[in-house]
């Protein structure tokens, strides 16, 4: 099988990126900290107090409903995917696939997980989007380690570093074109909207300009790194 040369990697460091994840961790820590603070020292202890219960309560509310809608959602993509639809939509985004991910090698085992997390994205099933997206990067992360022992052409890069088809896989992933975003729609309906899907007209407008943004970049970064 003929093997497509892979294109210099964008160099991001996995370390550096666990470390703003901590940060994060650190901010979030922070500011309850420091909200308890000034709770305490105004007087307003029993508001933060039931606040924290209220808040509590409406999250195990939220989290039994998304259990229901993502565990439908889920179920439908899992039947989908043992009727062969995954596999037929597959081949029809091929194309897309091999205009986003150029230097990914023909029939790799990571492309069926890219495929069905792009359809499960595009369908607004976040939640479902998310095991087809780890097991996308895991096979990436295997196709590095074939690289690095020659077993496949490419720069060799060191571990740790996430390779061009990560960093692209994951822009497109956080971009994500969404023609119904079910999981807003569930949030919506969950706090009393009146209309809930009244977002996906904005949403399909959003997500578009996001995607179309993230593509651009990703290709205007290839060709920098090819001069």
């Amino acid at each position: 099988m003929k093997r497509i040369s892979c294109k210099p990697p964008a160099y991001v460091n996995l370390k550096e990126l666990y470390k703003g994840k901590l940060m994060l961790n650190y901010l979030w820590a922070g500011m309850i900290l420091v909200g308890i603070i000034f709770a305490a020292f105004t007087g307003r202890m029993p508001d933060i107090t039931n606040a924290a219960l209220d808040s509590s309560k409406e999250a195990v509310a939220l989290c039994i409903t998304m259990m229901g809608v993502m565990s439908f959602w889920v179920g439908l993509m899992e039947i989908a995917a043992n009727a062969g639809i995954i596999e037929s939509a597959s081949k029809k985004i091929r194309p897309l696939i091999r205009f986003l991910f150029p230097n990914l090698p023909c029939g790799h085992s990571a492309e069926e997980h890219i495929t069905t997390n792009i359809i499960a994205n595009v369908l607004g099933l976040g939640w479902a989007a998310t095991p087809a997206g780890l097991r996308a990067m895991e096979e990436l992360s295997k196709l590095e380690e074939d690289r690095r022992h020659g077993r496949l052409p490419g720069p060799v890069r060191k571990k740790g570093i996430a390779s061009n088809e990560m960093c692209t896989f994951l822009i497109i992933n956080i971009s994500s074109l969404q023609l119904i975003p079910v999981n807003v729609i569930a949030y919506r309906s969950q706090y009393g909207s009146v209309n809930p899907t009244a977002i996906v007209g904005p949403g399909i407008v959003a997500t578009a300009v996001s995607t179309i943004v993230a593509v651009l970049y990703c290709k205007m970064m290839d060709g920098k790194r090819r001069v």
